[in-house]
């Protein structure tokens, strides 16, 4: 208390925390350093981007951080839980509730419709709330609502990057990790994509984005 107000300081939740963490790949007797000692916080809300030339490490860190590898040495925290000590089983069933993923090359099943192919991680998730309704509502938000039979050879790169935008919010996830969302679009839909990235964060999401351009 000061002069009769009361003054709180709120803890600042932190959504990624790596420390020290390095990932080191063998070929042979040769060995590549992909990661050297990186420590990075990334607050609950936050919207990332992580930046750099090709082959400068940015994709192995997102896929560590998605809980798709494991580093070599370092810590992780994923909303305060140890990744790194966790089974595949736990780190797949974290990643189906907690992560969602938005690729480069789309990723689609080409002979999935478009709210199948958004509903595709929800069929991992036994406890998944995903419907049929939900999925058009998606389809709808990412401005696909009159393209939901489409399949992907129908749709435009950028529909088709919409799909997946779509497909990583299938189960509500908390983050969003982005891998070059707009390395195969135009100007123009490239800042498509982004805005529709923007109101996620806006409404709450946290996002990490890999990217080599400014």
């Amino acid at each position: 208390f000061r002069f009769g107000v009361r003054i709180e300081i709120l803890a600042m939740k932190i959504s990624f925390r790596i420390s020290n963490l390095s990932k080191v790949y063998e070929m042979g007797e040769e060995k590549v350093i992909a990661l050297d000692n990186i420590s990075l916080e990334v607050p609950e809300g936050d919207y990332v981007a992580i930046m750099g030339p090709s082959g400068s490490g940015k994709s192995t860190l997102l896929n560590i951080l998605g809980c798709l590898d494991r580093p070599t040495k370092g810590n992780y925290l994923l909303s305060g839980e140890s990744v790194e000590k966790m089974n595949d089983q736990e780190l797949s069933a974290l990643r189906a509730k907690s992560i969602g993923f938005i690729f480069q090359s789309y990723n689609l099943i080409p002979y999935l419709n478009v709210v199948e192919n958004i509903s595709l991680p929800a069929s991992y998730e036994k406890k998944s709330s995903l419907d049929f309704a939900r999925a058009e509502e998606l389809a709808e938000i990412v401005g696909l609502g009159d393209r939901v039979s489409h399949r992907p050879l129908q749709l435009s790169g950028g529909q088709q990057q919409r799909v997946g935008i779509a497909r990583s919010l299938s189960n509500d996830p908390s983050f969003i990790l982005a891998d070059e969302p707009t390395g195969n679009l135009d100007s123009k839909t490239t800042s498509e994509i982004l805005e529709l990235l923007e109101d996620l964060n806006q409404k709450g999401k946290t996002i990490i984005l890999v990217t080599h351009e400014e």
